[in-house]
């Protein structure tokens, strides 16, 4: 319990193990210089004779916490402003001791979309678990950084730009709401921008992280690499997260014959399966290389043979190619899966 000054006349019992309290200015104002808050005063009348030591000769938080910091040559303090009050008190100690006080930054806390302090249910997760849910490294140091100071307009930042912008001072006093809508379109824009070689390795090595990652990574041979480094510029540009553009690819992994899921089913009913033989037909008649241009020339001409509108004949196309109802570009697919595969999966369908 604070200790009023009349207790310091009082003398102990004998024999009694007292604690140790420090002795804090009477009257007027700690001021503590933080470069976030600015110049914040605590009335001294307010800060009381707290206790360094305890009577079982335990050194307190209070005291144990700037001991320590001065003992490791600390300068610069930076943490949760739910501690700026304990500043007040510490540099009491400071001071009684004659020590510099280091630096002092207190950044607001993180709140939740729903401006409640941030909790586990809000997403107050370990590092691993966003790796899981498919972010880039990155892309989550921009956001975090984000969160409270910004650079001009600058919303996308690579990890030099960061570190060569950041200036402690230009955090916000006010809290931050931590929100997982912007977080993956930050993700998404840093996915597009990264070159795809470099966007593969870090989606193989993240694979033993993703819940489908383990079975992807154990098929994931040197022809499957080379496939899905070809499909990544058409995979990137509909993924925000690892975990989406992991679900994209997973046409290249797949082996015959595909499992058709509900939506690609509907693509296939009706007059789809005689549409779709022709499509074969003509993709099978393409003589010279197998590329997404010579693919696409093929379809558009058997399209407009047939008074078909391209998305009647490419969309089951994508359903056989896929089992999805949703790819990349299905000339982009035919020319990543090659001629073989492609002419098998359409033919699975319409035998």
């Amino acid at each position: 319990s604070p200790c009023t000054r009349s207790c310091t006349t009082v003398s102990p019992p004998a024999g009694a193990k007292g604690a140790i309290r420090i002795k804090a200015p009477a009257g007027g104002e700690t001021v503590v210089h933080d470069r976030v808050q600015g110049e914040v005063r605590f009335p001294n009348k307010d800060l009381d004779d707290f206790i360094i030591l305890r009577s079982d000769g335990n050194p307190t938080y209070m005291h144990a916490v700037v001991v320590d910091d001065h003992d490791m040559g600390i300068t610069h303090i930076i943490r949760g402003d739910d501690h700026l009050t304990n500043a007040a008190r510490q540099m009491v100690i400071y001071r009684a001791m004659d020590w510099d006080v280091p630096s002092m930054s207190h950044i607001p806390l993180i709140h939740g979309a729903d401006g409640a302090k941030l909790s586990k249910r809000h997403g107050a997760l370990g590092v691993e678990a966003y790796r899981a849910m498919g972010y880039l490294p990155e892309a989550l140091l921009n956001y975090l950084a984000r969160l409270g100071w910004s650079h001009g307009d600058d919303e996308v930042m690579s990890i030099a730009d960061m570190i060569a912008w950041f200036d402690i001072g230009d955090v916000n006093k006010g809290a931050a709401r931590f929100d997982f809508a912007k977080l993956e379109a930050l993700n998404g824009v840093h996915m597009r921008r990264m070159n795809d070689a470099e966007l593969l390795d870090i989606f193989i090595s993240t694979l033993p992280y993703l819940e489908v990652g383990p079975a992807m990574a154990a098929r994931l041979d040197d022809t499957r690499k080379a496939q899905l480094l070809a499909a990544l510029p058409g995979l990137k540009e509909r993924a925000k997260t690892l975990v989406e553009l992991a679900d994209g690819a997973a046409f290249l992994f797949v082996e015959r014959p595909l499992r058709i899921d509900e939506k690609a089913a509907a693509l296939l009913g009706g007059d789809a399966r005689e549409i779709l033989r022709g499509a074969h037909a003509a993709l099978k008649a393409i003589s010279g290389d197998w590329t997404a241009e010579a693919a696409e020339a093929a379809i558009r001409e058997y399209a407009v043979a047939g008074g078909h509108k391209l998305g009647a004949v490419a969309q089951p196309l994508r359903a056989a190619l896929t089992g999805k109802s949703t790819s990349p570009g299905v000339f982009d697919v035919l020319a990543v899966l090659g001629r073989e595969e492609s002419l098998a999966r359409v033919a699975d369908q319409i035998d």
